[in-house]
């Protein structure tokens, strides 16, 4: 993203970009909670890690493919043109693939467990069939029979551990600084002296170490396992809530995802500025920080996360009972 400073009768719009902003990331933090979730109840257990992985491989790919097209948008003119001109035809490119996302998603069938939930078992029955074949269907039903007792249950039925668990995943997954690094890229490089072009040139580098580490990450998850590869922390998520609770527990975890992710990415620059911590730290001070949290997040992994490899969701959840 190309972060623009306002100008003047920038104020005529700033209520509908602040509103249309609030919409955006109501949609962006219902699908970060869905598509995980959703992934996760479809996926065979052998390769469930590997499947949510996926979808964050596709974020990644996605801001890989904006980072280059807002790159080629720049260079249709100058600074003076990007500031009132360019940067709406960046957000205007969105336009595409919301489109084909929202057609998509009339061709998905609903999970098998929220089937069953709505008392539907002849058709969760279908849905476990096409993906695990005939005979295996029939046991994973069963399965998801025994543990699915009603709709929903108390948040904190099976403990506060559990729920803290998956809020302290979050929270250090946004709170080792990778997103400002995402979010503030362009900036970062300017200050460091690169134009404008440049800066989303080098941007896009970012992004392209970012999408190789997660296609490392694909490759990898299922064999050594969820907890040593905690940069997959999708994958976690969407597996160590029970069935009962998953929604709201999901719903809890995001929303202390994107409350750190909004305390992360607005303190940065008042750390980055900072005139007495620049003459000390020559702008340094938010990734000392940034890599204390990342220490503090693998003793909480090792101390308190549960492995998921290899479990069915319904395996899990006899963990936290």
């Amino acid at each position: 993203m190309f972060f623009r400073p306002l100008g003047q009768g920038d104020h005529t719009f700033l209520p509908h970009f602040v509103i249309y902003r609030i919409l955006g990331g109501i949609g962006v933090g219902l699908a970060s909670m869905l598509s995980p979730m959703y992934i996760a109840e479809v996926a065979p257990s052998s390769i469930r890690g590997r499947l949510v992985s996926w979808n964050q491989f596709a974020i990644i790919f996605g801001m890989l493919v904006v980072y280059f097209v807002n790159f080629f948008i720049a260079r249709h003119g100058n600074d003076s043109w990007l500031h009132n001109t360019g940067w709406r035809w960046m957000f205007a490119s969105e336009i595409i693939p919301a489109g084909v996302f929202f057609i998509l998603l009339f061709f998905i069938p609903e999970t098998p467990r929220y089937l069953v939930i709505k008392k539907r078992p002849e058709k969760a029955l279908l849905v476990l069939q096409k993906i695990n074949g005939i005979e295996k269907a029939k046991v994973i039903l069963t399965e998801i029979q025994s543990t699915i007792i009603s709709h929903s249950a108390k948040l904190f039925s099976y403990g506060f551990l559990v729920i803290i668990t998956g809020t302290m995943l979050s929270v250090f997954q946004q709170f080792v600084g990778i997103n400002v690094v995402l979010y503030y890229a362009p900036e970062i490089f300017r200050n460091m002296g690169s134009g404008t072009d440049n800066a989303l040139l080098q941007t896009i580098i970012v992004g392209v170490i970012n999408l190789t580490f997660t296609v490392v990450a694909i490759q990898t998850v299922d064999k050594y396992g969820h907890k040593p590869l905690q940069i997959v922390v999708w994958a976690l998520l969407s597996e160590i809530f029970p069935n009962q609770i998953r929604g709201r527990a999901m719903a809890v975890a995001v929303a202390a995802q994107w409350i750190s992710n909004y305390i992360i990415s607005s303190t940065f620059p008042i750390l980055d500025k900072s005139t007495w911590l620049t003459e000390r730290f020559n702008h340094g001070f938010s990734y000392w920080v940034y890599g204390l949290m990342g220490l503090l997040a693998a003793w909480f992994m090792w101390k308190f996360v549960p492995e998921t490899k290899g479990k069915s969701l319904e395996k899990l959840e006899k963990v936290w009972k």
